[in-house]
């Protein structure tokens, strides 16, 4: 069911994938405080939700998101520690994203700067056009990567990559955020978004379960030493191990029949 149209994010089903829509197109898909509460509750709702096994996240109007609302923030002079408090709101919601335990993919159209780029970079998979751009913008207007920066990009790009981009707040398009690992695919922008829903939809027969546990280790895997990751690993291979999907998928393999999930890039 699709939201109103005046909604800040919409969302809608296609099949087992949740669409969720940046709808500011005026405003380039700004984060205004509205949306990013609805942010919050799409990402709940699709954490809360069995019957989701993907999530395509996505702007209108040409845009992916152009970072936060400036004008919104500046109207109203706040106390220091509000502003640390509004800061650890956002992380309450988007840990939750960056660690949902589904495939989440973003669909990239033009501007994906500031907040917006680490926005994306919370996806699992980026596609993009050749209209793509890319920016850590927060220098230019003397502020600090915010909504998860300090943690995605490094591990995307590697710490020099990142204190280039952080330091000089420079634009990155489209074919050098492929060469970089920042990118996924290109696709024309009319394609754009139904190649991001078949990129979703070829999860509907996935281990949901499996990769989940798997990204969740995998999120983890730069902070930990090889003991802990293993003993991560033993356990997330034991409950992996009794889950109906792979008591199924092991009779289809012994039976000569095929298996449910074979993945192929849309």
């Amino acid at each position: 069911m699709t939201a109103p149209a005046l909604c800040s994010v919409l969302t809608a089903r296609h099949g087992a994938t949740l669409l969720v829509t940046l709808n500011r197109p005026e405003q380039r898909n700004a984060l205004d405080l509205d949306m990013r509460q609805a942010l919050g509750e799409a990402v709940f709702a699709a954490r809360d939700d069995a019957s989701i096994k993907a999530v395509v996240i996505t702007g209108a109007g040409g845009a992916f998101c152009s970072g936060g609302d400036l004008k919104s923030l500046s109207e109203e002079q706040r106390p220091v520690f509000a502003d640390r408090e509004r800061i650890r709101r956002l992380h309450r919601w988007f840990r939750e994203l960056v660690n949902l335990e589904k495939p989440v993919i973003a669909a990239v159209d033009g501007v994906a700067f500031g907040a917006g780029f680490n926005l994306a970079l919370a996806c699992d998979f980026i596609l993009g056009t050749p209209a793509t751009r890319f920016c850590s913008v927060f220098a230019r207007i003397g502020l600090v990567p915010d909504l998860g920066g300090f943690f995605l990009l490094p591990r995307i790009v590697g710490l020099q990559r990142a204190k280039e981009l952080v330091f000089s707040a420079r634009e990155l398009g489209a074919e050098e955020a492929l060469r970089w690992g920042i990118v996924h695919a290109i696709h024309p922008a009319e394609r754009l978004q139904d190649e991001a829903l078949a990129l979703a939809a070829s999860f509907e027969q996935a281990p949901t379960e499996a990769i989940g546990i798997a990204k969740n280790v995998l999120n983890r895997s730069f902070n930990l030493d090889q003991d802990t990751l293993s003993e991560l690993e033993a356990s997330a291979q034991a409950l992996a191990l009794h889950t109906g999907y792979h008591r199924d998928a092991a009779a289809r393999f012994l039976n000569k029949q095929p298996l449910a999930f074979r993945w192929k890039k849309p």
